[in-house]
């Protein structure tokens, strides 16, 4: 029954296929389905333009699928590390290198750094209120930080 309808559809098997695959797409992510819906929907495409046999149609479709595989992954990673934030799940991380000026004396290696609208432990050489630091590195949950020259 199943390969009745889709030999009765013909090339618009291909299509409906190539839009169920990108259905699956959305309730799967994860851009596996997404490149072989796109290779069925231009096998799809073809198959409409020129009349072709079934065997040429799967043969296509097995290339596409291995093209637009391989081409949309590498896509991907490539947009993948041009966007985002590398620092988002480690904050303390975007503040290496920045200079602030402290509030509070940096006593016994400890004190606070009011940065934005977050108060920040830091730790680092005793220090009178009012002084620069530089932030040199992360300790945890800790700003490790110098006196800025």
């Amino acid at each position: 029954m199943i390969l009745e309808t889709i030999t009765a559809l013909g090339a618009w098997s291909w299509v409906i296929g190539g839009l169920i695959l990108l259905s699956l797409e959305i309730l799967a992510p994860g851009t596996v389905f997404l490149w072989f819906g796109v290779a069925a929907l231009i096998t799809g495409g073809i198959a409409l333009g020129f009349d072709t046999g079934w065997q040429i149609n799967v043969g296509l479709f097995l290339v596409l699928s291995l093209v637009s595989l391989v081409v949309g992954r590498k896509l991907m990673r490539n947009l993948a590390s041009e966007r985002g934030d590398p620092g988002l799940n480690q904050r303390g991380s975007r503040y290496i290198g920045r200079e602030f000026r402290l509030e509070a004396p940096l006593s016994q290696g400890a004190g606070r750094l009011s940065i934005d609208d977050t108060i920040w432990r830091i730790t680092g050489p005793d220090l009178p209120a009012g002084t620069k630091v530089r932030v040199e590195s992360i300790d945890g949950a800790r700003l490790v930080v110098a006196a800025a020259e």
